[in-house]
């Protein structure tokens, strides 16, 4: 979005009501979400960019326009980071991992009970990314494996690596990989 040097001047001069609107409407921890004040800010920032750019003269004054969408914004982000928690949170506990017939001998060997092992600590999306990591060793595709979480291989991909950093740290796996042979 560009705006006109106008625009850009209402902007700079009506910076305090994104603060104004962070101390009236978001006032208390809790409602801040997953959003620092910061993050919030940025959003307002957005909120009052979008409405220089959307502003009409002579309708309302522009002070009042912006804070409504200030305000407007903020809440529209702080609801959709919710639904996006609330989704994450749910998945968690209507998982089900899909079943994995081992296919070669990898899988089925102490490996693959070692693997299976540290997936049994561990607790949404990570564990997910190891269903998926085992879905890879067998020649799938993270649009494939998508496709049978009914998500996006984005999301795979997401998963695989948290699984990999979580399978990272777990030094009894890190061992049974170093033990493995060639």
């Amino acid at each position: 979005m560009m705006l006109s040097a106008e625009q850009q001047i209402m902007v700079e001069e009506n910076l305090g009501l994104v603060r104004a609107v962070l101390s009236r409407c978001v006032n208390n921890p809790g409602s801040m979400g997953i959003y620092s004040y910061d993050d919030l800010f940025q959003i307002g920032c957005i909120g009052l960019c979008k409405a220089a750019a959307q502003y009409q003269p002579g309708r309302a004054v522009f002070s009042t326009y912006a804070y409504i969408a200030i305000r407007n914004h903020i809440y529209n982000a702080l609801a959709y980071a919710t639904y996006r928690q609330e989704k994450e949170v749910l998945s968690e506990f209507l998982y089900e991992p899909p079943a994995i017939a081992p296919t070669d001998a990898w899988e089925a060997g102490e490996l693959g009970e070692r693997l299976r092992k540290a997936q049994s600590k561990l607790k949404g999306v990570t564990r997910k990314g190891i269903d998926a990591m085992i879905f890879m060793s067998q020649g799938f595709t993270c649009k494939e494996i998508g496709e049978m979480y009914g998500t996006s291989a984005n999301s795979v991909s997401a998963w695989v690596s948290k699984a990999r950093k979580a399978l990272k740290l777990d030094a009894e796996f890190m061992q049974a990989v170093s033990e493995q042979p060639i």
